[in-house]
């Protein structure tokens, strides 16, 4: 039994299919199949069931993947810090992002760690939903998070970026964006909403702010991403409160700051013990602007 059996097996659960697995791994179909199967006799369990259309990972399967990621990735781990210490940075760093943040700084961090670091590739896990977010801590796969809370048994590390300020979006023309004046929760009662996808962090956090303003305003549409709300928003379909800086390029004009503001702290989440990855992953996240309205600000007046 060895670690390439195990990113067989994974990659056989993530596929659903041995051929698409065999195709992503780039082995033959005969030979991951002959691997599943040591794999299976040396731990006395069946791993998945062959269906006609794929297969199903079983409840012993399910018990053993959940070990096996925390094994590959903590190998790893291990690679990328062996080869650190001599001064190259490579390997994967994953991490996970709450819906809206981050999307203006995150392209630039991005870019300027390719420059430095080539063969340092990054996964990003983007709006996990809570529970999501939850498991993905708990099975210890993420290096980093990009949260306004840190999940439940959370054991990261906490870093600062800064406070992220929330604006309502309106539809070109709308009264209330002329003369560029604040606008509270309640001017927007009679409006049509567009919300997000219902569990999300986000989602939650709207409805407890019309909640606590005691206000139920009509839902007209939901959806899973900032920038499709604010396109939805801009047809005049409704309006909208988003995080500032999650405002896609070109739709600037439409943000109103609220009164009184609204704003929630950025913080990244670093595992412990981190490594150089991980480290310049922070330097980097660190020397970006995190106030959302002064990105607002400094794009409509450049």
């Amino acid at each position: 039994m060895n670690l390439r059996q195990y990113e067989y097996a994974l990659a056989v659960a993530d596929e659903g299919s041995m051929t698409a697995a065999a195709e992503r791994l780039q082995v033959t179909q005969p030979s991951l199949s002959q691997q599943i199967g040591a794999l299976e006799k040396h731990l006395g369990v069946q791993l998945f069931t062959r269906t006609p259309s794929g297969v199903t990972v079983t409840v012993a399967g399910r018990a053993f993947l959940a070990e096996a990621k925390i094994a590959t990735t903590a190998s790893r781990r291990a690679i990328a810090a062996a080869r650190a210490a001599d001064g190259e940075l490579e390997g994967e760093l994953i991490m996970a992002v709450h819906m809206g943040l981050g999307a203006r700084q995150l392209p630039q961090v991005l870019g300027q760690l390719r420059k430095r670091h080539p063969k340092l590739q990054v996964t990003l896990h983007e709006e996990p939903d809570p529970t999501d977010m939850e498991r993905l801590v708990r099975q210890g796969t993420l290096d980093m998070i990009l949260v306004h809370r840190f999940p439940a048994g959370c054991t990261f590390d906490t870093h600062t970026l800064g406070e992220e300020a929330y604006v309502a979006v309106l539809p070109k023309g709308h009264p209330l964006l002329s003369g560029g004046a604040a606008v509270r929760l309640e001017d927007l009662a009679s409006e049509g909403w567009i919300r997000f996808r219902r569990a999300s962090l986000l989602d939650d956090y709207l409805a407890r702010l019309l909640a606590d303003a005691g206000l139920s305003p009509h839902t007209v549409a939901r959806a899973s991403q900032i920038s499709t709300a604010v396109r939805l928003v801009a047809q005049g379909l409704g309006v909208t409160v988003v995080p500032a800086s999650a405002i896609p390029e070109g739709f600037e004009e439409l943000a109103c700051p609220l009164q009184p503001s609204l704003t929630e702290p950025v913080l990244v989440g670093v595992r412990r013990n981190p490594g150089s990855a991980e480290t310049a992953m922070l330097d980097h996240l660190h020397q970006q602007n995190w106030c959302g309205t002064d990105l607002l600000h400094r794009t409509t007046t450049d």
